[in-house]
């Protein structure tokens, strides 16, 4: 939590002064704030911070909705404080993907928690998008290589395996990963398909 670097919204200004200094006891760096929802999404897409916590009633623009609209444009981890334990709220903010809920009046044990709780599934859903992605590109990556190999045993009559082969041996000799020589295959086969 050391050097965290936080974004704090807040119309009132006495919780507001609560809030940052809260988190300056936790070792947190506030590095920028906001008095009403259209400053939060200057303040944090110019700022870039670890962690925003933000009231729900804003001024202009409420906090979960701009939090949403910061959401489109930048992964930052977020957390709602509001005066209300209201489930409409609660749903609200789970569906604009607010890692935690804080009902004022927020003591400083009660922020740590929330900042520590919030910070871990963060990183933690980062970790699983990144995984899916790799899988992804694996998966495309598996669906061009088979496609080439299917061309490579058309042309050179070679059975599955020595295919294969062949492929992994024009990846080492061109120093070039294995998908790019498939797509480089794919595209001439589509080439010599048009002449």
């Amino acid at each position: 939590m050391k050097n965290l670097k936080v974004v704090v919204a807040e119309d009132e200004i006495l919780i507001l002064m609560g809030l940052k200094s809260n988190l300056e006891n936790l070792g947190c760096q506030i590095v920028g704030e906001a008095t009403n929802g259209k400053e939060l999404i200057d303040v944090a897409l110019e700022k870039k911070p670890d962690l925003i916590i933000a009231d729900i009633n804003l001024p202009i623009l409420d906090g979960l909705e701009a939090l949403e609209i910061i959401k489109q444009k930048i992964e930052i981890p977020s957390l709602i404080v509001t005066g209300y334990d209201d489930e409409e709220l609660i749903q609200k903010a789970k569906e604009a993907g607010v890692l935690g809920y804080l009902i004022k009046p927020i003591d400083e044990s009660d922020l740590k928690a929330a900042i520590e709780i919030s910070i871990s599934r963060f990183e933690e859903i980062k970790s699983l998008k990144k995984e899916l992605e790799d899988t992804k590109e694996a998966l495309e990556a598996r669906k061009i290589i088979e496609k080439a190999k299917g061309i490579v045993m058309e042309r050179m009559q070679l059975k599955e395996d020595e295919a294969m082969k062949f492929l992994q041996k024009k990846s080492r000799n061109s120093n070039k990963k294995l998908v790019d020589i498939a797509n480089e295959i794919i595209e001439a086969d589509k080439a010599f398909r048009l002449d």
